[in-house]
C-alpha cells in the first residue's frame, strides 16, 4: 500500500475537522444528538472543492449543500409516506430513495463541476435518513441541515481569511451535458443502487443501504479500470475500517467521546482518501459507523459484519455495471461502425 503525493491536505482536513465538530458540539449542549445524522450529512457539503479557490470551493460547497439538505428533506418525506402505508415494506422504500436519488443528483456533478465527483454523499444521507427508526417534522432536516451547511460555509470564508486560498489552482470547467450522457450518468448510477439494494433486502440484511452506497461509490471514477479498483480497494477498506469501529466501539463510552472519535475519524479520513482510496476507508469506515450508531445508540455490533457484506455485494454490483457497460458501449459502437 502506497500513498500519492501530498497536496496540502492538512489545511482542508482541519478546516473541515472544524466544520464536522461545531454542529455536533451544539447537538450535544442542546441534548439532541438524535438529529445529529441531518447536522452530520449537512456538513459533508465542506468535502467539496478542498483545492480550489475560496470563490470556487463556496460556489461547489452552496450547490452541493443545497442538494444534500433537500436528499434530507426527501428521505424524512418517504419516512412520512412509510407511515401512512404501514403494509409496504420500509426496506423497500429506503431502495426506491437510494436509486431515485442516484438517478436524480448524477448530473449535478458535470453540470455544476463538483468535486468529489459522484452521488455517494448524496446516497449515503438520503439512505442512512429514510432507514432511521425516528420520524421527524420536514422541518427538521431544513434547519439543521441546513445550519450545517452554513457552517462550513462560514468555516470556508474564515479560513480563507486565515490563509487557505489556493490562488492559482485551475477551476474545473462546467461540462456540457446532454440529454443522451445526462440518462446513460443516471442509468448507470441507479441501476447499480436499485440491483444492490435489492439483493440486500431480498436477504434481509440490516441495513442494505451500505450496498447501495458501495455500489455507486466506484461508478464516480472517469476510468473503468479505476471504478473497479475503487471497488476493491473499497472493500479492503471497509474490512479494515469496521476492526477499527469494533474497537471504538467495544467499551462503553459517554456521548461526547463518540463525538471526538467521529472528528478525529474525520480528519484522518481527509488527510489520507486522496492519497490511497483504501487507507483512507479505515477511516471514513468506522467515521460512518459512529454517526449513525451516535444517532441510535441501540443499534452496536449489529451494524459492523453486515457492513462488510453489503459492502461487498455493492462492489460486485458496482463491478457488473461497470463490465455490462463497456460491453454495451463496445457493441453499440460496432453497430454504428457496421
Amino acid at each position: 500500500m502506497t500513498l500519492g503525493e501530498a497536496r496540502g491536505e492538512f489545511v482542508p482536513a482541519v478546516r473541515i475537522s472544524f466544520s464536522v465538530a461545531v454542529p455536533l458540539v451544539i447537538l450535544l449542549f442542546l441534548g439532541r444528538l438524535d438529529l445529529s445524522l441531518f447536522a452530520s450529512f449537512g456538513t459533508f457539503s465542506s468535502l467539496y472543492g478542498r483545492f480550489v479557490p475560496t470563490r470556487e470551493r463556496v460556489r461547489q460547497q452552496a450547490i452541493a449543500g443545497g442538494a444534500l439538505v433537500a436528499c434530507e428533506v426527501f428521505a424524512t418525506a418517504a419516512r412520512h409516506a412509510e407511515m401512512l402505508v404501514p403494509t409496504f415494506p420500509g426496506a423497500w422504500i429506503v431502495v426506491i430513495v437510494g436509486t431515485m436519488v442516484a438517478a436524480l443528483t448524477s448530473g449535478l456533478v458535470p453540470r455544476f463541476s463538483l468535486r468529489p465527483r459522484g452521488v455517494l454523499f448524496f446516497v449515503f444521507a438520503a439512505t442512512a435518513i429514510a432507514t432511521s427508526p425516528h420520524v421527524f417534522p420536514l422541518w427538521i432536516p431544513l434547519v439543521f441541515g441546513g445550519g450545517s451547511v452554513l457552517i462550513s460555509l462560514a468555516f470556508s470564508v474564515l479560513f480563507h481569511v486565515l490563509g487557505e486560498a489556493n490562488t492559482g489552482r485551475p477551476v474545473p470547467v462546467p461540462e456540457r451535458v446532454s440529454v443522451a450522457d445526462y440518462a446513460q450518468d443516471a442509468g448507470r448510477f441507479a441501476s447499480a443502487a436499485l440491483i444492490a439494494g435489492s439483493i440486500s433486502t431480498a436477504l434481509m440484511i440490516p441495513s442494505p443501504y451500505w450496498a447501495q452506497v458501495a455500489a455507486v461509490a466506484p461508478l464516480s471514477e472517469t476510468r473503468r479500470v479505476g471504478q473497479v479498483n475503487r471497488a476493491l480497494h473499497r472493500v479492503v477498506g471497509t474490512v479494515l475500517g469496521v476492526a477499527i469501529a469494533a474497537f471504538l466501539m467495544s467499551f462503553p463510552s459517554q456521548p461526547w467521546q463518540t463525538v471526538v472519535w467521529i472528528v478525529a475519524m474525520q480528519f484522518l479520513a481527509e488527510m489520507f482518501v486522496t492519497r490511497n482510496y483504501s487507507f483512507g476507508l479505515v477511516f471514513v469506515t468506522p467515521l460512518a459507523l459512529l454517526m449513525v450508531h451516535l444517532a441510535n445508540p441501540a443499534r452496536h455490533y449489529e451494524m459492523l459484519v453486515p457492513r462488510i457484506v453489503e459492502t461487498s455485494i455493492g462492489a460486485g454490483v458496482g463491478i457488473v455495471v461497470v463490465i455490462v457497460g463497456l460491453i454495451v458501449e463496445r457493441w453499440w459502437m460496432s453497430r454504428k461502425g457496421a
